[in-house]
């Protein structure tokens, strides 16, 4: 629901949120006006069919795209609550897509560095996976969309192995880096997540923040985030509404931001979600000197944002980021770059001297050679 003003004081509900959109059901259009920049409503003269067949004509974008995918069993609570959100971007106009990891070959990363090694010459070398499972085949389609909504179970406080896998196989699909090299166009997309367990926080504490950390690769906004709690059966979320409609918000959260111009987009959850008032994670580690001597006291283990915690009037405590703080924000291309330099410094360092291969394969024959019984 969204509330337009109509003249001073005056306020009318309105059944949707979308920026220039018809709705299928009302000869409604919804747009917001560049002047007032609030919605307004004007009626038209035509079936939503003639007016989407007016835009393709004018060659104009149909509708944002966006995809869901699930990592769980079937018709379980990852997948209800990932639909509920999506039949929300539906009915807004969405063109949307949807699938579970489970259905599809994911391998394993083999560590080979194939992929890193051709980016830092400038080449994109792809995955040497690629012929071999469906990774490509999704990515292919998941770069294509404005938004994702990702919904996973929580397994042993993380994210379960099936998107991990599928996930920590992205590597080579970095979109910073085929983008700078032509590969792939930009796209300013924003990210959903949900996570889904059978207890409380407790034993989902790394489930959301494991999520946020996927993220990056792909340059993924996350503009909210769903923490579904104490929901262990199959299906067992539908006997709480107040939950679908949290999974309902979402999806109404994600078509705001893809209507939102790409500077203007913001957090969109809760607003005191979380610890770091960067990612909104709940996850915060004590600081060391890092590779290039800067040290925070206090660092966000998800964004890398850094500052020190401070006791408020209430007598409660908050993570405040420091002047610098956001210099590695790992949400950022900018920051991300950073970590680039280290790569370079560490990796690149290593690679550049022949003494040092020559030393680690002398000491690796040790290794090699000691072989113990196995099962």
């Amino acid at each position: 629901m969204i509330v337009r003003r109509m003249r001073r004081n005056e306020f009318i509900r309105l059944p949707v949120m979308c920026c220039n959109f018809v709705s299928p059901h009302k000869k409604t259009i919804i747009f917001q006006s560049d002047f007032w920049n609030r919605y307004e409503v004007k009626k038209i003269p035509i079936t939503y069919n003639e007016y989407i067949k007016k835009k393709k004509k004018r060659g104009m974008n149909m509708s944002v795209k966006v995809m869901g995918i699930a990592a769980g069993r079937k018709d379980s609570n990852n997948e209800i609550l990932l639909k509920e959100a999506l039949m929300y971007c539906e009915e807004a106009g969405a063109e949307v897509t949807m699938i579970n990891l489970k259905d599809y070959k994911i391998l394993d990363c083999t560590g080979c560095t194939s992929c890193t090694m051709a980016m830092s010459q400038g080449k994109n070398a792809g995955c040497v996976l690629d012929q071999e499972d469906a990774k490509k085949k999704i990515m292919d389609v998941m770069l294509a969309q404005d938004a994702v909504i990702y919904s996973v179970p929580t397994y042993d406080l993380m994210p379960a192995s099936a998107y991990l896998t599928f996930a920590q196989r992205s590597l080579s699909y970095e979109t910073a880096f085929l983008e700078t090299i032509g590969a792939i166009e930009h796209k300013d997309r924003v990210a959903g997540l949900i996570a889904v367990g059978g207890s409380t926080r407790a034993w989902q504490s790394m489930a959301l923040e494991g999520l946020q950390a996927t993220m990056f690769t792909t340059d993924m906004k996350v503009v909210d985030m769903l923490l579904a709690t104490r929901v262990p059966g199959k299906a067992q979320c539908l006997l709480d509404d107040n939950l679908s409609a949290r999974a309902r918000k979402l999806g109404e959260n994600i078509m705001t931001a893809v209507n939102t111009p790409a500077t203007e987009r913001r957090w969109l959850g809760e607003e005191d979600m979380g610890w770091c008032p960067n990612c909104h994670s709940n996850a915060l580690v004590l600081g060391e000197k890092q590779w290039d001597g800067l040290h925070y006291p206090i660092e966000c283990q998800v964004c890398g944002a850094g500052g020190t915690l401070e006791k408020t009037e209430d007598g409660k405590w908050k993570f405040v980021i420091q002047e610098d703080g956001l210099l590695k924000d790992r949400t950022t291309v900018e920051g991300r770059a950073k970590h680039l330099e280290e790569i370079a410094e560490t990796q690149g360092g290593f690679y550049a001297n022949p003494e040092n291969r020559k030393i680690v394969q002398e000491k690796l024959k040790k290794y090699k050679e000691k072989q113990f019984k196995t099962i």
